[in-house]
């Protein structure tokens, strides 16, 4: 009976069925910063850790915060092996557990400021004085490069607020309780028409390098580079990039924490506020 019962296992191994190959591998933690509410962000990356698994033979565990602040303190203490992170905290003072960068986006970010759509804000100086809603304070795009630009460009005061993320930025200035809002292009076009059909563009920021998929130092260069290929792979068939295209990130190309070096000549470690 048990010579059976170990071939049967043996066979189903080799068939190839789900589940099967991820549960022979190893166990990795994939972190995701919350740009999204919760729910939104596991219909996005769940079925995208399934094809990984399917893809390296390992399995991934969706690991998702309440807030960027959290993800930042996960990030920080080193509790993701994977991360789909803020470009900024590649850079090194930013980087105290040396997260390598994988893959990104070959489509640069933008920085955008939305106000509702009758409200009689036109420009960025406009807005000296009042209340000004952003996901958290270091969000490259939504915040540290648009609070940056009002200070420095528009030479203006605000007064800030940080609403967790992306979605909950759009959703107070549609509701007013913001006279503006930080957030990126990528995240205002994962709106409902609802929402974004209520907010104007005002300023968009400089363009810096997109947000990385990156690994922990401690998973193997193997695993790290299965991952790596798995992804491009992934990115490179149609059902990919159907899939991809909910974060986005269907444009994917290899990338190294060489390419987010500029980002150390914005200046912007005087609005970085560390998370412990």
């Amino acid at each position: 009976m048990k010579k059976i019962i170990l071939m049967l296992a043996w066979l189903l191994a080799l068939s190839g069925l789900p589940g099967v190959s991820a549960a022979a591998g190893e166990s990795y933690v994939f972190g995701v910063t919350p740009q999204f509410e919760r729910r939104q962000l596991f219909i996005i990356w769940n079925p995208i850790l399934k094809e990984l698994e399917k893809r390296t033979g390992h399995s991934f565990e969706l690991a998702l915060l309440p807030d960027i602040p959290s993800f930042e303190r996960g990030y920080n203490a080193g509790q993701f092996d994977f991360a789909y992170m803020n470009p900024y905290l590649v850079v090194a003072n930013a980087n105290p557990q040396g997260y390598l960068p994988l893959v990104r986006d070959g489509k640069p970010v933008q920085g955008i400021l939305v106000v509702a759509g009758d409200s009689p804000i036109r420009t960025p100086a406009d807005l000296d004085g009042k209340a000004v809603a952003f996901p958290a304070p270091n969000a490259i795009g939504a915040s540290l490069l648009v609070r940056a630009e009002l200070a420095r460009s528009f030479k203006v005061r605000i007064t800030p607020s940080y609403v967790k993320s992306h979605t909950a930025v759009y959703l107070n200035v549609a509701q007013g309780l913001a006279d503006a809002g930080g957030g990126v292009q990528k995240t205002l076009d994962e709106q409902k028409d609802a929402v974004r059909g209520l907010l104007r563009v005002i300023h968009t920021t400089r363009p810096f390098p997109s947000h990385p998929v990156a690994a922990h130092p401690r998973v193997p260069a193997a695993v790290r580079e299965a991952v790596q290929k798995a992804l491009l792979d992934l990115a490179a068939s149609p059902e990919g990039k159907v899939l991809l295209q909910e974060i986005p990130l269907a444009r994917m190309i290899p990338t190294s924490a060489r390419d987010y070096e500029p980002l150390r000549e914005l200046g912007l470690e005087d609005f970085f506020v560390p998370e412990r």
